[in-house]
């Protein structure tokens, strides 16, 4: 590691900056119902603020390697901020949905360029034999920020209203972009490779299409059945399908897709996806639940998540550390049993399940997801060389937030379809207590999937072992 480079000062940089970007991901996750509410929208438009900022974040995040080699550190993240506080600003003087969904996409711009800056300039700096210390430091704000977001945000819109959850942000953001102008040096070179125009419009038109196909399915009456929905998947993934095949043929790939050549990160990167998947519809579905058939306000929700988010995030350093000196096995392996465990609780939920158990059991959740998903991806980089770096990084940010898209799409609209199939065969009139009863039938049937996803991530942690040192092994 170069002596003249201040890691310390770059890390603090990249935290502060990622922080208040990343918390934004599940910020709004409480607020949903109120937004709901003043804006007149369902709750299919209104999780477009979820799924639209991950939707965003996937289009951008090919191109992160491109951009990696194109510009300096400095220039990527003063720019990628300065982006993030527009959309800020945006969304906090929205007049209507539209204008709070546009300063939304906006601020997904800069958090999705974001995270492949930092993970890729952490892998240059710090050599594999402490990186899952680092990573677990970093780890404080990939996990903590967003677990911690409905918890600040029920606080936050009982106390101030909604839009407080922007212009609290706004002084946080201004100082990170200040401290990244004196503190924050350059790391790696700027190679500037050729952009491919066709790479950069299959991949958009891929990535893109199959997010907003499963996001489309809980708007329409018959969800994944719909000739318009199965059309865009088909699109989506032939436009992948001849993606993959260019990026095999050009000497300097959009993304380099041969890291998939390496097992661990093979595997490491499939975990990472299930996992993400599960989090981040349990945290958009969870407090709809709460407020909704178990009947608590917007603030005692966020209360009851905030044990298992600051767990979460607390537990995350402790994790790298642990990685470090027994690998990944001994983590991801009890983690996943047990996370398949927490689905199966969830598959089970009803009014009548004392919260005081709902919370203990949210606390096993994010325990389970700290054990999991950090080691995994941590393990995954370790094996690539330092040239597929950029590429390794770019793919597993691709996919995190297009497995949180997913996620929450699905979820959302399995538990609508099975939440209307249920009013469906009741007769009129509807009580609130069948319209309850109806949430928690589709609530069961969207954690049957996510049990179902868990049991095959078990699967797959049997077969993860220790990377190997970069650079030593090529395939």
């Amino acid at each position: 590691m170069d002596q003249k480079i201040n890691s310390k000062a770059i890390l603090i940089t990249f935290m502060i900056g990622a922080f208040f970007s990343i918390l934004n991901e599940t910020l709004l996750n409480i607020a949903l119902t109120e937004i709901m509410a003043v804006f007149s929208v369902n709750a299919s438009t209104v999780q477009w603020l979820a799924t639209g900022f991950m939707l965003v974040m996937g289009i951008l995040m090919p191109i992160s390697a491109l951009l990696i080699q194109s510009f300096t550190t400095r220039q990527m993240f003063i720019g990628v901020m300065t982006v993030f506080l527009l959309g800020t600003v945006t969304a906090a003087c929205a007049i209507n949905f539209p204008m709070l969904l546009a300063g939304r996409m906006i601020q997904a711009v800069g958090t999705g360029l974001l995270i492949p800056i930092v993970m890729n300039a952490l892998l240059l700096i710090y050599p594999p034999e402490v990186r899952g210390k680092i990573m677990g430091t970093f780890g404080l704000v990939i996990m903590f920020a967003p677990a911690i977001g409905p918890t600040l945000s029920g606080v936050i819109v009982d106390i101030l209203g909604w839009r407080w959850l922007f212009i609290s942000v706004i002084p946080f953001v201004v100082f990170s972009i200040l401290f990244a102008f004196k503190y924050l040096q350059n790391v790696g070179e700027v190679t500037r490779p050729k952009a491919d125009i066709l790479s950069i419009i299959l991949s958009t038109i891929g990535i893109g299409g199959i997010v907003y196909s499963f996001s489309s399915a809980g708007e329409t009456s018959e969800g994944f059945r719909s000739v318009t929905v199965i059309s865009l998947m088909i699109i989506s993934l032939i436009s992948l399908f001849i993606f993959v095949l260019r990026q095999l043929k050009l000497d300097e790939p959009l993304l380099d897709v041969r890291v998939f050549a390496y097992k661990n990160y093979s595997r490491g990167i499939c975990l990472f996806v299930i996992v993400i998947m599960a989090m981040f519809a349990s945290e958009i579905v969870m407090p709809m639940y709460l407020q909704g058939p178990m009947g608590v306000s917007a603030k005692t929700a966020g209360l009851l998540l905030l044990p298992g988010a600051l767990l979460n995030g607390l537990m995350s350093p402790v994790m790298g550390t642990l990685f470090d000196k027994f690998g990944p096995r001994k983590l991801i392996i009890p983690g996943a049993i047990v996370l398949t465990g927490v689905m199966f609780f969830f598959s089970k939920i009803s009014p009548a399940v004392p919260i005081w158990s709902f919370m203990i059991i949210y606390i096993i959740l994010m325990l389970s997801i700290s054990a999991i998903m950090m080691p995994a991806q941590t393990n995954a980089l370790n094996e690539l060389p330092k040239h597929l770096y950029p590429h390794g990084t770019a793919i597993a940010n691709t996919l995190q937030p297009v497995a949180g898209a997913l996620g929450v799409s699905i979820f959302v609209s399995i538990m609508s379809q099975g939440k209307q199939s249920f009013l469906a065969e009741q007769q009129a009139p509807i009580s609130k207590q069948i319209i309850n009863e109806a949430m928690t039938h589709g609530l069961h049937h969207a954690y049957w999937f996510a049990l179902a996803l868990c049991c095959i991530a078990v699967v797959i942690t049997l077969f993860i072992k220790k990377a190997v040192s970069p650079d030593s092994n090529h395939p």
